[in-house]
């Protein structure tokens, strides 16, 4: 049996590493090195590479045999499957959550919303508006509902960080969308509230695609 140190120093790796591809200061498609990443956090590779299984798991990163591990990339095609696996969770589960919300889940919503509104570092509101999907996650009281989110939501953060760091209107739009689901959530307008949930999701794709067929301004197009 492993010394519960181990696992412990294993988890502190995943959480580290997660940390850093979400910041960007370990970009999509990078390569993972144990041994470089052992010596950077101070701990074993046996720790690094059950940290590194961990976030295999949440499908943050891959390995092939004989390639190494590497950060999940930016492509069209993994985009288009992260976004249209939860566009239909999405679309689930405020569904379901509208018919077995309690109120204090509505108030905790509507309290988020609120934060959001007033938060001006961008990086906050992602965090704000990934619990507001938790909360409803968790009202529509499936829990194989719940374990299929948990199984994309870090590569939905990592889309979603990368988003903004595009600069492509994730302020503008954070707190007007979840206002609007919380409040049809509440309302229990179910037909209109699937739609707006699948929406809300497929428009967040639209603005990272647009964002990276848009080179930054201070580099030249790609011919």
């Amino acid at each position: 049996m492993q010394p519960a140190q181990r696992r412990g120093l294993a988890e502190e790796a995943a959480d580290r590493i997660r940390e850093e591809i979400f910041a960007g200061r370990i970009p999509p498609a990078s390569a993972l090195r144990e041994v470089e990443l052992a010596a950077s956090l101070r701990v074993s590779r046996g720790s690094v590479r059950e940290g590194l299984a961990v976030l295999e798991r949440e499908g943050l990163v891959r390995s092939v045999w004989h390639k190494g591990t590497h950060v999940i990339g930016l492509t069209e095609s993994d985009i288009q499957e992260v976004y249209d696996v939860r566009g239909a969770l999405d679309r689930l589960a405020a569904t379901t959550a509208a018919a077995h919300a309690s109120a204090e889940d509505l108030d905790e919503l509507d309290w988020l919303v609120g934060q959001m509104a007033a938060e001006t570092a961008a990086e906050r509101a992602l965090s704000l508006d990934l619990e507001f999907h938790e909360i409803i996650y968790r009202a529509a009281g499936n829990q194989r509902l719940l374990a299929a989110w948990h199984a994309v939501r870090s590569q939905v953060h990592l889309f979603q960080a990368h988003r903004i760091r595009l600069g492509h209107d994730y302020q503008d739009r954070v707190e007007r969308e979840h206002r609007e689901l919380a409040r049809l959530i509440r309302a229990g307008q179910t037909k209109r509230l699937a739609t707006v949930a699948e929406e809300h999701v497929h428009s967040a794709r639209r603005a990272l695609l647009a964002g990276l067929a848009t080179p930054p301004e201070d580099q030249p197009p790609k011919s």
